[in-house]
């Protein structure tokens, strides 16, 4: 008896092999356009290894400025404190000075609190460059002098500091105070002091 059953061959339909592929539409690659990871940008070309050293260099450059700007401004900052602060302590000084030339002569604690006081405060200044104008007998300098009256002297050149009124200070070449002194001016001669 013969089999009934129909065969692939003879029902005339062909099932796909599973192993074939399809053709892809974009020329046989399976990835599309648009394929590839989720999320992942194309990246940029990277940039020449002269240009990336310049810009390093730049920016090494600006901040290297800034540093020695900021250095400058803090020192500028801190001078100017220290001017406030040691024009203050000028007045104690000088105060203290007074003191010690109207005890002069005299013994006792108090006068060698005042000279111990005073030594203390001329040591700090000269720990932090605070110096001295005494200008006696030197060439007048109106830059770090301050005359308050002219004397006519015989024995000394004109324009010779004859008398220290206050002395002056300044602190690393800057001008605390000028020294207020009294000039020599030339004698007069015979005719203008005898109108006769």
């Amino acid at each position: 008896m013969a089999d009934t059953t129909d065969s692939p061959a003879s029902s005339g339909t062909v099932k796909p092999d599973p192993q074939e592929e399809t053709p892809s539409p974009n020329g046989g690659d399976p990835k599309g356009p648009g394929d590839g990871v989720p999320g992942e940008r194309p990246t940029a070309a990277p940039r020449p290894p002269d240009e990336l050293d310049e810009r390093l260099l730049r920016a090494l450059a600006e901040l290297d400025n800034v540093r020695k700007r900021v250095q400058r401004e803090t020192e500028e900052s801190r001078r100017r404190a220290l001017e406030a602060l040691f024009g203050e302590l000028l007045l104690v000084k000088d105060s203290l000075e007074l003191g010690l030339q109207a005890c002069r002569g005299e013994t006792g604690p108090v006068v060698e609190g005042l000279g111990m006081t005073l030594r203390l405060l001329e040591t700090i200044f000269e720990r932090y460059g605070v110096e001295t104008i005494d200008p006696l007998h030197a060439p007048f300098d109106p830059r770090r002098h301050e005359a308050i009256a002219t004397r006519p002297e015989a024995d000394v050149d004109p324009g010779t500091v004859v008398v220290v009124v206050q002395k002056g200070y300044r602190f690393h070449e800057r001008l605390l105070r000028p020294a207020r002194v009294v000039v020599a001016a030339p004698p007069l001669d015979s005719a203008s002091a005898d109108p006769t």
